[in-house]
Formats: C-alpha cells, structure tokens, sequence
C-alpha cells in the first residue's frame, strides 16, 4: 500500500463542533477530493462503543490541534454509520473529545480501498494511514485487536515524512525527532552505519 494513490469515496461523517459540546456538530460529506492537497490521516479501528478503540480515539484527539498545526486533517473510520459517530460522541466522555470528522462507512467502501476490512465480519482492522497532499499513501501501521496505538509516535511519524517531502535526498534515521541530524543516503555510507 505504501506509495499508492488514495482511491475515489464518498462518506457521511459526523463532524463534531469546536465548542467541545458533546454530541454537537453536522453531518457532512467527505470525498477522496477534500482530502487531496493537505496531509490526511485515515484512523480505522473495529466499531464504536467498543473498548481499546475509545482509548485510541481519545489519544489521538489530544494531539489533534498539533496535526492540525501541521498542515494534517484526521479522519476516524469505522463501519459504522454518521449517526452511531454522533450517539457514540453524545454518550461516552472520551469520544466527546474528538473535534476531527468521524467517518461512516457502512457500506464498506473506504475499508476495501485501504485493504482493511475484516473477511466476514463486516469490520476494519485497527489501522492508520498517512496520505500526503498529492494523496499518496506514505505512512501505514495495521495492528492486532488488542493493540492500541500511541498518537504521538504517529506525530513524530508525520514529521519525519514531512521533512523528507520537503528535502529531497534526506532521510530520517531510527527514532528522529524533529531537529535531529538526518541522513543524505550515497555510495559513501555504505558499510558505515
């Protein structure tokens, strides 16, 4: 999947409000349109009212205004509907968290592009993938139902991609952080790492 180009959809998402109301928001449409010229993260997890989901979802929401500093709009995917998102964002304190658009994706469309949907069960695997603004998928982490992911490793992961768009010919090493040395990769480092 790493390198592909971001395929055609159309969703019904709940897009929470900025008051940090619960429950408050619109209903929206998004397509593989509005996500291409900005960086884009498609966060897949299993269902709504569930149990490492939650947690997941509300790690990544306290790094929301950081992604959103970045130049890098979120989007949370399930197979779910809009209006599950909105119930879900309504009823439970830590989805009441999120500010970032909440995709719907009943009918399976959004799971099957990204080759993330669950044969036979009708749900997408815990997964995260970052588009860049041309909508080439330059980062993704597929992990096990019990496994949650940490939101700020997936920023520092997006940073490092961002420095590599933007400087040609460099490369981040192992655990780079922003500011760290990188790496021009030629026939003279060879056998030197």
């Amino acid at each position: 999947m790493i390198g592909k180009e971001l395929k055609p959809f159309v969703a019904q998402a709940f897009k929470p409000d900025s008051s940090g109301a619960a429950g408050k928001g619109d209903f929206v449409e998004v397509t593989d349109g509005d996500v291409r010229g900005n960086w884009a993260v498609f966060f897949f997890y299993p269902a709504d009212f569930t149990f490492v989901c939650p947690t997941e979802l509300e790690d990544l929401a306290a790094q929301y205004e950081t992604l959103k500093g970045m130049g890098v709009e979120v989007y949370s995917v399930s197979t779910d509907t809009h209006f599950s998102h909105k119930a879900w964002h309504e009823s439970s304190e830590k989805i009441g968290k999120i500010r970032f658009p909440m995709l719907g994706d009943q009918n399976h469309t959004i799971a099957n592009n990204f080759e993330v949907l669950r044969e036979g069960q009708g749900l997408a695997d815990r997964a995260t993938f970052v588009v860049d603004p041309d909508g080439v998928i330059q980062i993704l982490e597929i992990t096990s139902e019990g496994v949650g992911r940490n939101a700020k490793e997936l920023v520092r992961k997006i940073k490092a991609a961002q420095y590599v768009r933007a400087n040609p010919g460099q490369v981040c090493p192992a655990a780079w952080e922003e500011g760290s040395d990188t790496l021009a990769p030629s026939l003279d480092l060879v056998g030197k790492l």
